[in-house]
C-alpha cells in the first residue's frame, strides 16, 4: 500500500456573505480537483435547495484537494449565528483556521464569535482580507481591527504575530502584496503547508475518533463524522461508542469508512490518525461521542453544546383547509420528523405536549427553527406554528433570567436616531457608536432576544432596506420587565368563502391587507393589519348588491393595492401571542390561535384576569 500524502486540516471561518464558499470553488480549480471543463456551480459546496436561495452555508461540510503531492482537509463551516454549534465542533478537528474578513464590512459579531473559538482552541489564524478589489474596501483599518479583535479574545503573542494575505475570492487570487489586482491562489496553498502544523496524533496507539457531525443515509443509516485522533481503523474493525462521561452507550463493527475526496465521499479500507473521515455502523452514538477500539476506556474530551435559547410550538394544522395542500398532516408523522431532525442536528431539542397534538422545538435563534419548518413545508408536512418565546432561566439567588444578544448595526447616518429610538424602546442598551465611512454609522447595542422577535421588517422599513442588522448570543442577563409588542391590530375574517374584490376595496382604508381576491378563506384567518390598536373582525366576502343590469360591469374598475406578502420568516416574526401561521407546502396563512370569535373573547378575559 502505498505511504499517506502529507496532511494538513484546516477550516475556513468567517462572518455570513464574506466568501468563504466562493474561495473553496476557486481553491478546488486551482488545485486540479475539478477539470478544467467540468461543469460545476457556483458555490459548489452550498449544495443543499435552502443555502442556495439565500446563499448562506447552514450545514458543515468537510471535503479534500491535493496540491503539489500535499492533501489538505477543508471545512466550509457556517457564518450565522444560529449554526454556531456547528462552528464550535469542526473547530475540534483540525490543526489552523483560514480567517476570511470582508475588506469593507471587517470584523463582525459571528468573526469575533468563531476567532474566540479558535483562539481559545490554540490554533493559529492565518487572515486573509478578502474581497480587496471593492471599490469601497479599506484593507488597512480592517487589518487594525482583526489584530483588536485578537487582542480582546486574549490571543497570545503566537497567534498575534499572523500572516496576512490580500486576495479575491471570486477572482482567484491572493497576495501578500496589498496592491496586487491579478495572480493565483498558490500563496495561500503555500501558507497553508508551511502555517499549518502536520496532525501530531499518535499511530501507534489504539483507534479513538470524536464524532462532530452526524448524517443519516438510507442504505448505511446513522454516519459519523470527524478526525481519527489516534491509531488506525480498518473495514469490520470491532469498535464502541463512549459518551463524555466514559459510558458505554453501544458497541458494533466499523461496517463502512469514507474519507472525502472533492465533494465527493469516496469509500477506504482504512483510516489514519489525522484522517477526517465519515463511519458507519453504530446505530446509538451522536455528536460529541467518542468512538474507539473496544481497549479505550476514557473519552475523548469535546465541546459541550450551547443551550437552545428560542422555542416555538409545532402543532397540527386544525384550520378548516388542513389537508388540502400537503399529504403529511398527522401527529405521528410530525412527530417522527421532528425527532429525526434532533437526532441529526444536536442543537434542536424537542418535547411532546401532553395533548400529543404538538411539540415544543427549541434552538438557537429564527433562523435555524425557521430553516428546519422551510425544510418540512417542502417536503409536504402541514403545520400550525406560534410566536417564538425565549427561554428563561432563574440565577443563584432565584432571579429571573433571560437571553441577550449583541446586535452590531450598520445604518445611513440619516437613520441612525431612528433606530437608537426603536431599540431602546425594546429594552436595548447602546454600548457603542462609530461612523464607519461613506455616510454610515455603525451602532452597537447589548439586548433582551425577546425584543428582537419581529423586529427585522421593521428595521428594513425603517432604514429603507439599506440597514444590516447582525446579531449574536451574547449571555443570560436579569430579566427586562414588560416590552412593547406590535403596535398595531389586524383584521380578522368573520366568516369562510372566496375574497371579493369589491369587499377587499372597501376595506383598504382600514389598513394593510395580506390577501388578494378569490383567495380562500375562513373564519379567524388573519387577512390585514388594522390601521388602529385593536383588532377588527371583518366581512371579506361580501358581494356589491346589484341592483339593475348596468351596473353588472362596474366591478371591472376596481384597482386594488397589491396584497403585502410575508415570508415564512417574516410571518413568524410579525404574529402575535394570540396568533399562529399555518404553514402548507403552497401557502402561508396567519391565523388567530381561536378561530371562534366567543371562544377568543372568552380566553382574553381569562388571561386577562391572571
Amino acid at each position: 500500500m502505498s505511504a499517506p500524502l502529507p496532511l494538513r486540516n484546516i477550516a475556513i471561518i468567517a462572518h455570513v456573505d464574506h466568501g468563504k464558499t466562493t474561495l473553496v470553488d476557486q481553491l478546488f480549480r486551482q488545485s486540479g480537483t475539478f477539470r478544467d471543463n467540468q461543469r460545476v456551480e457556483e458555490r459548489a459546496m452550498d449544495s443543499n435547495d435552502l443555502e442556495k436561495e439565500r446563499g448562506i452555508t447552514i450545514l458543515a461540510k468537510p471535503t479534500s484537494i491535493e496540491w503539489e503531492g500535499l492533501r489538505i482537509n477543508i471545512v466550509d463551516t457556517p457564518g450565522h449565528a444560529d449554526f454556531g454549534a456547528e462552528v464550535e465542533r469542526i473547530l475540534s478537528m483540525v490543526d489552523g483556521v483560514v480567517l476570511l474578513v470582508d475588506s469593507s464590512e471587517g470584523a463582525m459579531p459571528q468573526t469575533k464569535f468563531v476567532t474566540g473559538k479558535a483562539l481559545g482552541l490554540g490554533l493559529k489564524p492565518i487572515v486573509v482580507v478578502n474581497k480587496i478589489d471593492r471599490p469601497d474596501g479599506r484593507a488597512d483599518e480592517v487589518l487594525n481591527e482583526v489584530f483588536d479583535l485578537f487582542v480582546s479574545l486574549d490571543a497570545n503573542d503566537e497567534q498575534l504575530d499572523f500572516p496576512v494575505l490580500y486576495a479575491s475570492g471570486r477572482n482567484g487570487y491572493a497576495s501578500d502584496d496589498i496592491d496586487a489586482r491579478e495572480g493565483n491562489l498558490t500563496p495561500l496553498f503555500e501558507l497553508i503547508r508551511d502555517h499549518v502544523p502536520a496532525p501530531s496524533l499518535d499511530v501507534d496507539a489504539p483507534f479513538s475518533f470524536l464524532a462532530t457531525l452526524l448524517d443519516r443515509d438510507n442504505f448505511m443509516g446513522r454516519v459519523l463524522t470527524g478526525r481519527v485522533q489516534s491509531g488506525v481503523v480498518k473495514m469490520n474493525d470491532p469498535i464502541r461508542a463512549l459518551d463524555r462521561d466514559g459510558k458505554v452507550i453501544e458497541t458494533g463493527r466499523a461496517s463502512k469508512l469514507m474519507t472525502f475526496r472533492g465533494l465527493e465521499r469516496v469509500p477506504v479500507e482504512e483510516a489514519r490518525a489525522g484522517d477526517i473521515i465519515a463511519l458507519a455502523g453504530l446505530e446509538k452514538a451522536t455528536v460529541a461521542h467518542t468512538i474507539a477500539d473496544p481497549a479505550v476506556s476514557e473519552p475523548i474530551q469535546s465541546q459541550p453544546i450551547d443551550p437552545p435559547t428560542l422555542a416555538m410550538r409545532f402543532a397540527v394544522n386544525d384550520s378548516p383547509l388542513a389537508g388540502r395542500e400537503g399529504d403529511k398532516v398527522t401527529s405521528r408523522l410530525i412527530r417522527d420528523r421532528l425527532m429525526r431532525e434532533a437526532e441529526t442536528n444536536v442543537a434542536i431539542r424537542v418535547t411532546e405536549s401532553e395533548d400529543k397534538d404538538s411539540f415544543e422545538v427549541a434552538g438557537r435563534g429564527e433562523l435555524q427553527l425557521g430553516v428546519v419548518i422551510e425544510t418540512m413545508r417542502r417536503e409536504g408536512f402541514e403545520l400550525g406554528i406560534s410566536r417564538p418565546r425565549v427561554l428563561f432561566k432563574e440565577d443563584e439567588n432565584g432571579g429571573r433570567t433571560e437571553p441577550y444578544e449583541t446586535v452590531v448595526i450598520d445604518v445611513d447616518d440619516e437613520h441612525s436616531g431612528t433606530v437608537v429610538e426603536k431599540m431602546q424602546r425594546r429594552k436595548a442598551e447602546l454600548t457603542d457608536m462609530r461612523p464607519s465611512g461613506l455616510g454610515k454609522t455603525r451602532i452597537t447595542f447589548s439586548a433582551p432576544s425577546r425584543g428582537l422577535i419581529g423586529y427585522h421588517g421593521e428595521f428594513l422599513s425603517d432604514t429603507r432596506g439599506t440597514g444590516i442588522m447582525n446579531r449574536l448570543f451574547e449571555k443570560y442577563g436579569p430579566y427586562k420587565g414588560q416590552i412593547e409588542g406590535r403596535l398595531n391590530g389586524v383584521l380578522i375574517s368573520n366568516g369562510a368563502g372566496e375574497a371579493n374584490a369589491y369587499a377587499l376595496n372597501n376595506l383598504e382604508d382600514r389598513g394593510i391587507l395580506f390577501v388578494a381576491p378569490q383567495e380562500k378563506l375562513y373564519e379567524g384567518m388573519v387577512i390585514g393589519e388594522n390601521a388602529k390598536p385593536d383588532d377588527l373582525e371583518v366581512n371579506p366576502m361580501k358581494a356589491k348588491q346589484l341592483s339593475n343590469v348596468r351596473s353588472s360591469g362596474k366591478d371591472d374598475a376596481i384597482r386594488l393595492t397589491p396584497p403585502k406578502v410575508m415570508t415564512l420568516e417574516q410571518a413568524i416574526a410579525y404574529i402575535d401571542d394570540d396568533e399562529m401561521v399555518e404553514v402548507t407546502p403552497q401557502s402561508i396563512r396567519l391565523r388567530k390561535v381561536y378561530l371562534d370569535p366567543n371562544e377568543r373573547k372568552r380566553m382574553s378575559r381569562k388571561k386577562a384576569d391572571a
